[in-house]
């Protein structure tokens, strides 16, 4: 008897129907084909204690399982519960008329119980868009799935209750979210706030700014002085996320399984700080079956690098391609797949190795040789893609001692929010255009048109401090976004200036 029970595999953050046919005949002999990787070929151990410690059983037939398209390499422990009920249908132990409307998945325990699957939100849009009744899956997953609409989300928690479900029409209770209360509902406030923060004006300014237009920013200063405490901060005065950003954001957390159990939408703009041993599969993603890496899981969020020329070179220098088309792709010999990674990046670092620069007092001095030696690390490609550099200086003892709270991130928030507005409705015709760090040459041609005293004081800039044609346009970037803030239609000599402050590392005394 064959039947047919259909899952789902996911590659990058779209998912493909997976068509698992169950053909049973006389003989004996269990064979599963379909290029499954270890994790399902050793299913069906799980598959027998299950069944078995819920009164069922594999019967000692011929048993050929396929798992169709079968040139499509499928991994993961998730096919347990397809691979069971399918099984089952086709030994005719249980009956199910309506197997064809449903999706199924979940990794079976040895005693039925169900462990959460990966990627539930895409299999859940893909099922959707099929025209598929309902989706079974663990209950842990059941309301990241029911963000969907259009598909009846079925949690469970055994194998019993899907058996129950099909053979004895026990009803199962449907997980059901409003997607946009559940996504207000968690649009918290984070835990770090700018008000927090002792003194800085200059360099929170640099933040306002970097928020407002999603710019990169690069911290240089000692240590000590607040560095990564500013950055931490990024996140509180960034914009809410809209619908579709928590969407697209959850998807890609959903693939790699960092989803929160029994939580929906992800409603945080993520923050990852990753550590400076971090290789650069793990940084950009890849792997035998490739998975995102953290500058996917930053998307739409911030990638925080701390102490920056401590990372291996060629680790940062895999991230220039995607910090300019904002996706990464990693390509395979039979496959393709594409990341999307519109992150922030915020980096930090010391001026030299001891971490004291030209400080006459400093405890520890660097010779010009290893400073050399530390600052090569980072390229000048690397620096060009980073729009604002900016100089951290210590905190004097009577601003730190000072007990008056600084400007909450409330009130910046509301501010950068207000520049983004505006930012929103000049890209409105842009499919993938939705800030001024995001804008391409032409646009920048259009949206950023100097006068003439502007232009003069720009060319002199651009002469003196040999600065690349890539720093010109982030230079109009940056101070198209401070013309924004201050809601100005045309940009000004002053956001000029201002702008070109914040090429620090271009000057003199930097990187040679």
């Amino acid at each position: 008897m064959l039947k047919k029970v259909f899952g789902s595999a996911v590659f990058g953050v779209e998912a493909t129907t997976i068509t698992v046919e169950v053909n049973v005949d006389s003989g004996i002999g269990y064979h599963l084909v379909g290029l499954p990787d270890n994790a399902i070929k050793e299913s069906n151990f799980r598959i027998a204690a299950a069944l078995q410690n819920n009164g069922y059983k594999i019967p000692g037939k011929k048993i050929i399982i396929n798992m169709s398209p079968a040139d499509l390499r499928k991994e993961g422990s998730a096919y347990d519960l397809t691979l069971a009920i399918g099984i089952l249908v086709a030994t005719k132990q249980i009956k199910a008329n309506r197997l064809e409307e449903y999706l199924i998945m979940g990794e079976l325990s040895l005693d039925g119980n169900l462990q959460p699957i990966k990627g539930a939100l895409p299999i859940a849009v893909k099922a959707s868009s099929e025209g598929f009744k309902g989706f079974i899956l663990p209950k842990q997953n059941a309301k990241e799935a029911a963000i969907v609409d259009g598909l009846d989300v079925f949690g469970v928690d055994n194998i019993r209750q899907v058996i129950n479900y099909f053979d004895n029409d026990e009803p199962i209770e449907k997980t059901i979210i409003d997607t946009k209360e559940e996504f207000y509902k968690n649009l918290n406030f984070p835990e770090f706030d700018f008000s927090d923060v002792k003194g800085q004006e200059s360099i929170k300014r640099c933040m306002e700014i970097a928020a407002a237009g999603g710019h990169n920013i690069i911290l240089i200063g000692p240590p000590g002085s607040g560095k990564t405490m500013l950055a931490k901060r990024l996140p509180s005065i960034l914009p809410p996320m809209t619908l579709h950003e928590a969407l697209e954001t959850t998807k890609i957390h959903s693939v790699v399984g960092r989803v929160k159990a029994h939580s929906g939408l992800m409603a945080q703009r993520p923050f990852r700080s990753p550590h400076h041993t971090i290789s650069n599969v793990a940084l950009v993603g890849g792997g035998s079956y490739p998975q995102p890496g953290e500058i996917s899981l930053s998307h739409n969020g911030v990638l925080f690098l701390d102490e920056l020329p401590e990372f291996k070179r060629e680790v940062l220098e895999v991230m220039r391609q995607p910090l300019e088309d904002r996706e990464v792709t990693i390509s395979r010999a039979k496959f393709t797949v594409t990341y999307p990674s519109s992150f922030m990046l915020v980096a930090s670092m010391n001026p030299s190795p001891g971490g004291y620069f030209n400080d006459p007092n400093a405890p520890v001095t660097s010779s010009p040789a290893e400073m050399q030696r530390y600052l090569s690390k980072i390229s000048g490609p690397l620096l060009d893609r980073i729009d604002i550099h900016v100089e951290v200086t210590p905190v004097p003892f009577d601003k730190l001692s000072d007990k008056r709270k600084g400007e909450s991130s409330v009130a910046i928030r509301k501010r950068v929010t207000n520049a983004r507005a505006i930012q929103t409705k000049r890209f409105a015709n842009s499919e993938h255009v939705h800030y001024n760090a995001q804008m391409t040459t032409k646009q920048i041609s259009a949206f950023c048109a100097l006068d003439e005293s502007s232009l003069t004081l720009l060319k002199t800039a651009m002469e003196q401090l040999s600065l690349s044609a890539r720093a010109y346009d982030r230079i109009l970037k940056v101070s198209r976004t401070i013309a924004d803030l201050e809601a100005s239609d045309h940009i000004k000599g002053a956001h000029i200036s201002e702008a070109i402050q914040y090429r620090s590392m271009d000057r003199e005394g930097w990187l040679g």
